[in-house]
This record gives structure tokens, sequence and C-alpha cells, in this order.
């Protein structure tokens, strides 16, 4: 008995170091296995950048991008034709209308409603989608609130196009579209829309700044030095992807003065927010308040909340 017991007991590591070598085994081959998956993805990724590096230049038949792509008014437009002397503006980004964590199917009816909230005479939206095939909620939005539309397309989404919009009560004399696509991969562009000197003394820029910072200075000094910014009072109102302090925020914050104290309301995640990246900027308007609008349709509509910000303008000349 004494003799069996002691051969259990030397044959227990054994069995214990044969399993410890035998999961050794598996996790170098699995690890193996891993780096080789990675290798191959790093590599198609890096052939996918070169490829588009190297990719000639479109035909001519192919839309230019951003372009303007829709301009419209509503069947009944608001009774106001002329700004007062103090105005709303909004910005929001509407995350391809898909809530908030981007998973669910587009729903317009969510950020529509929260932007019915907003009762803002100008309103930029960024992330706007267009679907390829069907109703188009953008102008379906607009027709219901009585709101004057433009919507210039960034680049093609796999569901339709993907861009930015201004929506205002006062009707649009004038809009172009500026090209800030700074980097061959990302597609980023502004929108800009005058009004009629009889209707408004102000220009507004609607954009969506890139995540990378040395782009996103490039597009702030081409904004910057754009007509639509210094001729005359403008706005600038859009997702800056202000997520820390860099040369590009700087840069805004010195040549526009946006508002009095510089404390940007945090927009973003719109489940708790932490950081400020959706601005308004003036040039010669004075910014009277700026707050977020934090409800709980907005914090489930979007990942980001929409800014608010009351302007006060100059007399109309």
């Amino acid at each position: 008995m004494a003799e069996r017991n002691k051969t259990a007991s030397s044959a227990a590591p054994n069995r214990r170091y044969k399993a410890v070598r035998a999961a050794r085994k598996r996790t170098k081959k699995a690890r193996a296995q891993a780096r080789a998956r990675y290798a191959q993805v790093s590599e198609a990724a890096r052939r996918a950048v070169e490829s588009r590096r190297d990719a000639v230049a479109p035909p001519s038949t192919s839309p230019h991008y951003p372009h303007l792509s829709l301009v419209r008014a509503p069947a009944v437009p608001m009774s106001s034709d002329v700004m007062g002397g103090q105005i709303r503006v909004a910005t929001y980004n509407v995350h391809r209308w898909t809530g908030l964590n981007g998973r669910r199917a587009p729903d317009p009816a969510r950020a529509g409603f929260v932007i019915s909230e907003l009762e803002a005479d100008v309103i930029a939206l960024q992330e706007v989608l267009r679907p390829s095939s069907g109703d188009d909620p953008l102008e379906a939005l607009c027709e219901a609130l009585h709101l004057h539309l433009a919507f210039a397309v960034t680049r093609e989404h796999k569901r339709g196009q993907l861009g930015n919009a201004i929506l205002s009560r006062f009707p649009i004399a004038g809009l172009s579209v500026i090209d800030i696509s700074f980097s061959r991969i990302e597609r980023r562009g502004a929108l800009a829309a005058q009004f009629s000197p009889e209707v408004a003394n102000l220009g507004v820029v609607a954009t969506h700044l890139s995540l990378v910072d040395r782009t996103r200075q490039r597009q702030v000094k081409s904004l910057l030095e754009h007509p639509h910014l210094c001729s005359g009072p403008a706005v600038l109102l859009g997702d800056m992807n202000a997520w820390r302090k860099c040369k590009a925020t700087r840069a805004l914050d010195e040549t526009l003065r946006a508002h009095h104290n510089l404390d940007w309301p945090s927009s973003f995640p719109a489940a708790a927010p932490v950081f400020a990246l959706d601005r308004v900027y003036a040039r010669g308007a004075k910014v009277l308040g700026m707050r977020v609008h934090d409800t709980p349709s907005a914090r489930r509509a979007s990942d980001h909340l929409p800014v608010i910000a009351d302007l006060e303008l100059p007399d109309l000349v």
C-alpha cells in the first residue's frame, strides 16, 4: 500500500508537468497563429494605403468630393424673413442617424425630435446620411420644421451620401463648399452659407474637422483665411474634434475669440460628456451664452450632444 501511494504521489507531479508543457505549446501555437493573422492584416492594410496613394485621379464623370448635393426651400416657410438683433445657432453631429452606439439601424426620427427641441434659427449638422434609395429623411425633417436646407456631400457611405448640412429659418442667398481634405484617405469639407443683406448681416460656416492634429491644423488655417470668415460677421459651427488643446484649437481661440470665458461645454460622449468636441466660434458677433442641450432624448439620439449659442448681431447696414 505504501509503495502504491508513493508511486501515485510521484506520478501526480509528472501529470501536472506534462499538462503545463502541453498548455505552453498550445499557447505558443496560438501566439504564432495570432502573429501570422496580424501580419496578414497589416500587409493588407499597407497595400490598401499604398493603392490609395498611388491611385490615379478619378475620371471626369466621377463627382468631385466634397460638393453641393442638395438645396431646398420648405413648401411652407416660416413667416419671419429678417433676423433680429439676437439669434440662436446650434451645431449637432447626428452620427448617421444611428443612435448612441452607432450599431442600430438608422432612425432619423430620434435626431429629428432633438433638432425640433433646439428652437434654433440656424443649425449645422455633421455626419448627415442621405440614403441611396428610399425617402430622404433630411428633406422630410426640414419640411416638417419649415426650414431651408443645404447639404454638401463629403464622401460616399455604403448606405448613401455622408456630409454636412445647414438648416435655417431664413432663405439662403448663396452657398459654397470648401474642400479641406488635406489627407489622401480622410475626406473633409465645410459648407458656407450667406444670407441676403435684407435678411441678415451674418455668414455661416459648418464643418467637421479631422481627427489627426496636423491635418486639423491645416484645415483651421484654410478656414480662417477663407473670405466667409474674414468679410463681415460670421459664425463657425461644427464638430472640431478638439480632444485636447492643440495648435488648431489655439488658433481658433486666439483668432475668433469665441466667447468670453472659453469654458466650452462638454458634448461627447452623449451618455457621459467629457470632451468639448462641438463648438461655436463667432467673429464680429457677440456670443451671449453657450450651453449643451442635454436631454434624455438627446442622450439616445447620437453619440454627440447638440451645442446651442445665442448671438447678438450688429445692425444691418
